[in-house]
């Protein structure tokens, strides 16, 4: 497949929207070894304007082989695209229009649990085995948390997730990114049915993205009925307003706490009990923005609106009132950089965010 070459300024220009929000991608058969970065890049967004609006996360230097620990580079393999390539006769001709891999691999590890142990087939057949694809599942597992019984019946709110999920399929495809980062930056997660039925970093994520795309179409009432559901559940408060890139590890995840104008990039990790909060009473744009691949530490707190920089780490139980530049350390409170202004441009597979490396050189953030 020859793919013509992008215009340099494509190649250089930041994203408008996260990688996940992207409406244009298409399967393809073709794999990430066998093209150039910047092909893979160009054949995931078939024009170059639209390239330019949508994606570039690599430097033209970073060339070979893309990393199995970026998800956002992925083909998509939702529910909605699969069905879409079965109803429109593409047959077997891409990638996402035969299988998921994820989900498959969740059903095959939760039939594994189930064989293993009696006592769980039942549980893991209504959540997992019974279920048609994992945005059925998410659903279905969500509104067993989340209802009030006698108040918020549970099929009534598995359906307004239901409809939600069919209505955003990115919400799908930033699921399954997230599931990854948990598997494979997690020591503790052997496997992504683990994280997907018992950890609750995930399950307020995905409450939340579910949450996010009822805000986005004008339904506030229910997002925030969500939002407070969530908070309630798993201890984590994430107003639906937030934007929240893929590839998202929530590690323990109790405390977390972000405000209604925050941004957060793809590949980031957070540890419990990190705020990125506001100051004052101000209203308008007073939330932190973090950029991809970045590592905050348990009990930190991003104050403001500050700027995160790409591949940034923020120490435990830093109290950070002032940007962080890109590939920084900052620690203490009030949170100073530590190390070099400027550190050496990483690959987006070795961002702290990914890598969860929490020292610098002797320092244990």
């Amino acid at each position: 497949m020859k793919l013509p070459q992008p215009p340099p300024s494509a190649l250089l220009r930041r994203p408008d929207t996260y990688i996940y929000e992207c409406k244009h991608l298409t399967p393809c058969t073709t794999t990430a070894s066998s093209v150039p970065h910047q092909d893979l890049i160009f054949l995931l967004c078939p024009s170059a304007a639209h390239m330019a609006a949508c994606v570039d996360k690599w430097h033209p230097t970073h060339a070979g082989r893309l990393s199995s620990a970026i998800y956002r580079f992925l083909p998509d393999c939702t529910a909605t695209d699969r069905q879409a390539a079965t109803a429109s006769g593409s047959g077997g001709g891409g990638c996402c229009a035969s299988r998921d891999e994820v989900w498959d691999e969740l059903r095959a590890e939760a039939q594994a649990d189930a064989d293993a142990e009696p006592l769980l087939r039942k549980f893991y057949g209504d959540l997992v085995l019974s279920r048609p694809s994992l945005e059925a599942a998410l659903a279905a597992h969500l509104a067993a948390k989340l209802c009030v019984p006698g108040a918020l019946p549970q099929d009534a709110l598995r359906d307004l997730l239901a409809a939600a999920l069919a209505a955003h399929p990115e919400v799908g495809r930033a699921a399954r990114a997230d599931l990854r980062a948990a598997r494979d930056r997690d020591p503790a997660c052997d496997k992504m049915v683990h994280c997907f039925l018992y950890y609750k970093g995930f399950l307020a994520l995905q409450a939340h993205r579910a949450a996010h795309a009822l805000w986005s179409e004008g339904r506030t009432a229910a997002a925030l009925l969500l939002q407070s559901r969530a908070s309630e559940a798993f201890g984590v408060d994430i107003h639906p307003a937030a934007r929240i890139g893929c590839g998202i590890l929530f590690d323990h995840a109790t405390g977390v706490v972000i405000g209604e104008t925050a941004i957060v990039g793809n590949d980031v990790s957070i540890f419990h009990g990190v705020t990125l909060g506001g100051t004052g009473k101000d209203s308008g744009d007073r939330h932190p923005k973090v950029e991809d691949g970045v590592l905050i530490g348990a009990g930190a707190s991003v104050l403001g609106n500050v700027h995160i920089g790409a591949g940034a780490k923020i120490g435990a139980g830093a109290v950070v009132l002032r940007d962080v530049p890109a590939g920084t350390t900052a620690v203490g409170n009030p949170a100073k950089a530590i190390g070099k202004k400027t550190a050496p441009q990483r690959r987006p597979e070795e961002q702290p965010g990914v890598t969860m490396e929490q020292v610098w050189s002797d320092y244990v953030i």
